[in-house]
């Protein structure tokens, strides 16, 4: 540490720093320039100190990630702010500790590792590599590791957690996110991702375990250590045949004329779909050539999130236009999320919200395990979940049916968990989503599936098909019998706290201190639900069950004179 402070000094910023008293970044900046082994994200950070951009060191160096609804996520790049091969470690090494503390049989059970295929040449961040580093430290101390041979979709992570028996799951993805960004995300020996209180003591972990250790640094171990094994096949074989039950008109699907286009997204999910469709008898699904293999650039895509609608689909829409294919699917990059698109009469393209698909997805899983079950005090121990954020759709469909539904907070971390506390219980979970397209049908995993929901949104299509339905057709049904739910959902990007606040001081102070707004446009507005600080005018004590700790939304729900049920999301 001396030798390191003394090149420090000798630095740009040597009299800023020592003026300034700013010893943070100084011992920071010392960590970073002992630690880091790769040569690319160490002349970053040099670079940085030459430059003199004492600002910059300071936001890279000075604080570290956090676990938000998706595990750990930031751009790639040099820094503890960052995604690189030394916070991978530092978080690895946290992680390894803490399951030491929780799992005394760490040793026997071992960890599961997989990646998507990101990458980034700037800073040699791909997800490959640092699943490789990750497997290394827990190889480094003799613990064995479930290491993808290559590329799988991130369902089959939480999948492996619960097929294998291990501790823990970790994936090196960040999903939709833009290019230059990754993450790691945590799975806890459930199969769901961590939640509270594993997130905070993890991170404390990380906190006393940042040094590297001497075998951390070693991405080849995994090509020669005996307790690296390759789950691949395996879970192939096993997460194909669980698929198989949620397949219900298999029939249908070998003789259905439907054609269906699907989309990667330059990601993972081509391949995985395809052996979906092949596992419930259709004929493969088109692929857009375009985005079939995958690519860490996402060169056809502004955005690689399907979420977005047409406009990141037009390419996949052209092809089912040519191959007159009605029906399109998008996965996401890591293939844990489902867009679907449907041709209407009129040659237009209705792209569903997430919130559409979970109607039809909720209906659908009811009805085929209706169809299974005709004795109706069969349907007391069924439950299907949503978040909060989402329609209430289900909640609909279970005060009609007789079943049971239940809301969770934002992100399928809290949809994972409790699904794991009902099936404990002897309950019976049915389907599970989220407005932002993610769905989860049965309980093949604890997490969203793009994959499944995928082709069991065909088998939909197929079955309607022979009903002289369209999807859309029966999206209307569901309304006519259930109640309409519209929704509106939108997002803004603001990365400056002080505006932030500002915004939800506005809102949570909108005509006098402590008062809510009253009206959404032209619609009244009947609950205002606050999960940052906990207040829901729905409940009788005006508190919530539970309190989010991420400041990032708040949900309004609210009716007009037409008994129309309007939800509104600001984040």
């Amino acid at each position: 540490m001396g030798d390191c402070a003394q090149d420090v000094n000798a630095n740009p910023l040597q009299g800023d720093i020592h003026h300034d008293g700013d010893q943070e970044l100084e011992r920071a900046l010392c960590q970073w320039l002992l630690w880091d082994q790769n040569p690319k994200t160490k002349a970053e950070i040099e670079k940085l100190l030459h430059d003199g951009k004492k600002k910059e060191l300071r936001d890279r160096l000075c604080c570290r990630m956090t676990f938000g609804t998706a595990g750990l996520r930031s751009s790639m790049g040099a820094g503890f702010s960052c995604i690189n091969d030394l916070t991978i470690i530092q978080s690895t090494q946290g992680l390894l500790k803490y399951l030491e503390k929780c799992f005394s049989d760490l040793k026997q059970r071992g960890v599961v590792v997989g990646y998507d295929t990101r990458g980034q040449e700037t800073t040699s961040c791909s997800s490959k590599r640092l699943a490789q580093l990750t497997a290394a430290v827990f190889l480094g101390k003799d613990i064995p590791v479930y290491l993808f041979s290559t590329y799988v979709p991130t369902p089959f992570v939480p999948y492996a957690v619960k097929q294998l028996h291990v501790a823990a799951g970790v994936m090196i993805t960040a999903s939709h996110n833009p290019k230059q960004d990754n993450g790691y995300k945590v799975y806890w020996e459930n199969g769901a991702q961590i939640g509270s209180p594993h997130d905070k003591r993890i991170l404390e972990s990380i906190e006393e375990s940042l040094e590297p250790w001497q075998d951390s640094w070693n991405a080849k171990l995994p090509d020669v250590s005996p307790l690296r094994h390759d789950p691949l096949d395996e879970v192939c074989t096993l997460y194909t045949e669980d698929l198989k039950k949620l397949c219900f008109y298999r029939e249908l699907n070998r003789k259905t004329s439907l054609k269906f286009v699907h989309t990667s997204f330059h990601g993972v999910g081509h391949e995985y779909v395809k052996s979906a469709f092949k596992a419930f008898d259709f004929a493969p699904p088109i692929p857009v050539p375009e985005q079939k293999d995958p690519d860490p650039e996402f060169s056809t895509v502004k955005c690689p999130n399907p979420e977005e609608g047409e406009c990141v689909l037009i390419l996949a829409i052209k092809l089912a236009e040519r191959e007159a294919a009605r029906v399109v699917l998008a996965t996401d990059p890591d293939a844990d999320r489902l867009a679907v698109a449907e041709q209407q009469e009129d040659g237009s393209w209705k792209v569903f919200s997430g919130n559409e698909l979970g109607a039809l997805l909720g209906w659908w899983m009811f009805k085929c395990w209706k169809d299974k079950h005709p004795d109706p005090a069969d349907v007391k121990d069924v439950y299907m979940l949503a978040t909060t954020v989402s329609s209430k759709i289900l909640q609909a469909l279970a005060i009609h049916e007789g079943f049971h539904f239940e809301e969770t907070l934002p992100g399928f971390k809290w949809i994972g968990n409790r699904i794991d506390e009902l099936l404990q219980g002897g309950k019976e979970v049915l389907f599970a989503f989220e407005e932002s397209i993610g769905f989860l049908c049965g309980t093949l995993l604890l997490d969203k599936d793009g994959v499944s929901a995928a082709v069991i949104v065909a088998e939909l299509a197929t079955y309607l098909e022979t009903r002289r339905l369209t999807i859309t057709d029966q999206l209307n049904n569901i309304y006519r019998t259930y109640g309409y739910h519209l929704s509106k959902t939108s997002y803004f990007k603001c990365y400056e706290p002080a505006t932030i606040k500002r915004i939800f001081d506005r809102l949570r102070n909108y005509r006098k201190d402590n008062q809510y707004p009253d009206y959404c446009g032209p619609f009244e507005i009947l609950h205002v639900r606050d999960v940052t600080t906990g207040y829901d005018s729905s409940q009788l004590n005006k508190k919530s069950i539970r309190i989010y700790r991420c400041d990032e939304l708040i949900l309004l729900n609210g009716r007009n004179n037409n008994n129309l049920q309007l939800e509104w999301i600001a984040r």
